[in-house]
């Protein structure tokens, strides 16, 4: 048995009191995900942004809003962990400056300066060690799988997953799943429960076991 970390969900990048930055990412990925793990036997800690879904009750919940946040509690429990599932969406930019009141209509345009935050899956593939492991998802708009592979090199993951804009939000997903080496491992449709189980059969058959029994 291995207790994997997975992050799910949206994060939050506030601009004032009461506006946001963020997306439409619901959580149900990172739910499904975890639900295969346990059902094979994992221990399996969520790192979530907000979402209104609910999770396992097996599963350790840890919640967070930012992406500092979900940063900061992703390097504390990864250290207790022998791998991590990125599937969570966090917020890519966030505001320079936040306001600390509500920021006022003025009938004029207003321009926001966003710098990026930091890559969550990025700092989890530069902190692992030799017996861990990191799978990251790949959300993209076209070119689907030569920016997931970039993305696999650049995060310094063992395995990615491609993905298109219409899982978000949704009950369904497609997916290609891509080993180390960029090669595409499985190709699967459906919902994300199916999904789900496919993907994790692959990571336990391919990182999970390969570790415990060498």
């Amino acid at each position: 048995m291995a207790r994997i970390l997975i992050t799910s969900g949206p994060t939050r990048q506030y601009l004032d009191p009461v506006r946001y930055l963020s997306n439409a990412s619901s959580g149900r990925m990172g739910a499904a995900l975890a639900n295969a793990a346990i059902e094979l036997g994992h221990e399996v800690v969520i790192v979530t942004g907000p979402v209104s879904i609910d999770y396992p009750a097996a599963a350790t919940i840890v919640p967070v809003v930012t992406t500092d946040e979900m940063l900061a509690a992703g390097r504390e429990w990864f250290a207790r962990c022998e791998g991590a599932i990125g599937a969570a969406a966090p917020c890519d930019y966030m505001p320079m400056v936040v306001e600390t009141q509500k920021i006022a209509k003025t009938g004029q345009p207003l321009t926001l300066q966003l710098v990026e935050t930091p890559d969550v899956v990025a700092t989890l593939g530069q902190i692992k060690t030799a017996d861990q492991w990191v799978v990251g998802f790949a959300l993209e708009t076209e070119d689907r799988r030569f920016r997931a592979t970039v993305k696999l090199e650049k995060k310094h993951c063992d395995m990615i997953v491609s993905n298109g804009p219409t899982a978000i939000d949704s009950d369904s997903n497609e997916v290609e799943l891509l080993d180390a080496a960029g090669a595409v491992v499985v190709r699967v449709k459906g919902s994300k429960s199916e999904v789900a189980g496919v993907l994790l059969a692959e990571i336990d058959t391919r990182l999970i076991r390969q570790r415990t029994n060498p």
